[in-house]
């Protein structure tokens, strides 16, 4: 089973910053295309972007975009997602995932309708945006 651990939440004020980071183990994450969910209590798991397996692609939700910045590093076997501006609605728990094929050139309305494409996911690591 591919293992990806997320880190890098916490607790930010709003206007804040975060970065969070994606790592894998026991695979290599250049061979797929990498999203990133959030799930806020009460509330169905939503894509908020994503990024194809060679980067050149990447996509955001409305809600994040100018906000929030996707990247890989493939040589560290990493994927990190900047979250700048942050409001309290961003509260969450942040996932990654490992996708397969050409799911990031989508929308990400469609990333999120075709989750069942992640194969792999985190276990989440929890965004709170708060005075």
């Amino acid at each position: 089973q591919l293992q990806l651990v997320e880190s890098g939440g916490g607790l930010v004020q709003p206007g804040g910053s975060l970065r969070l980071s994606c790592a894998a183990s026991r695979f290599t994450l250049a061979y797929y295309a990498i999203g990133w969910f959030r799930q806020a209590p009460g509330k169905e798991r939503e894509g908020v972007s994503c990024i194809s397996s060679t980067g050149g692609s990447t996509n955001y939700a409305d809600s994040v975009k100018g906000r929030f910045t996707i990247s890989r590093d493939n040589a560290k076997n990493m994927v990190y997602l900047q979250m700048n501006s942050l409001k309290p609605e961003d509260t969450a728990v942040y996932y990654c995932a490992a996708g397969d094929g050409n799911i990031c050139l989508h929308t990400m309305d469609v990333v999120t309708t075709f989750q069942a494409r992640f194969g792999s996911w985190g276990q989440g690591t929890q965004v709170t945006v708060s005075s």
